[in-house]
């Protein structure tokens, strides 16, 4: 069996292809599904989104997954292979931003759970505290403009089709100020508060 790798297989990947198989069906949905620029349909289902998932990992190449969200719109298409999202506040690790800071590398997954659909973008990232963006995004620390290379749907069937029962009242939006979250009034994280983090205000 042939070690051929591409783009979008390496060595392990093809070794279970070939194991299951599923070599020439995964080099046809490469062939068919994958693109380096967003479709509309890709800009709307994005931008419709008030939640994703987000991949990094560090200099060594240890992973992390983070779960972002905001409301619908807060992810950006801002060029026909670039998003952009915003940071806020959060509990002051930064794990992922950090990561992206020593290893551009990152995956984003976004899913619809009302109408099961997802959507792969893999690419790399930069993150500033400068950017043209920031004031647009309310509420925002930060902002990360992500660089496509490889935008693809999966099939949905494994998705559990779920509501949401509503939004949650921390995510920033214009002309409201976010709950500050109870963790943060704790006794124990009292005296580590960031200078301006609005717990310290409530105290």
């Amino acid at each position: 069996m042939s070690d051929e790798t591409s783009a979008a297989y390496h060595a392990g990947m093809r070794a279970l292809q070939d194991r299951f198989d599923t070599r020439r069906l995964a080099d046809r949905l490469e062939e068919k599904l994958e693109r380096q620029a967003f479709s509309g349909e890709d800009r709307a289902f994005i931008e419709g989104r008030a939640l994703f998932f987000l991949a990094t990992a560090d200099g060594d190449g240890r992973p992390d997954c983070s779960y972002k969200g905001g409301a619908p719109g807060f992810v950006r298409v801002t060029g026909e292979a670039e998003l952009a999202f915003p940071s806020y506040d959060g509990n002051g690790m930064f794990r992922s931003l950090g990561n992206l800071l020593v290893n551009p590398a990152v995956a984003l997954l976004f899913i619809d759970f009302e109408r099961p659909n997802r959507l792969r973008v893999n690419g790399s990232a930069s993150v500033a505290g400068d950017d043209p963006l920031l004031a647009s995004f309310a509420g925002a620390q930060l902002v990360v403009r992500v660089r496509a290379e490889r935008i693809f749907p999966n099939c949905p069937r494994y998705i559990h089709r779920m509501t949401t029962v509503e939004p949650s009242p921390y995510v920033p939006r214009e002309g409201y100020t976010p709950l500050v979250p109870k963790w943060k009034r704790f006794a124990e994280f009292a005296d580590v508060l960031p200078r301006d983090d609005p717990a310290r205000r409530e105290r």
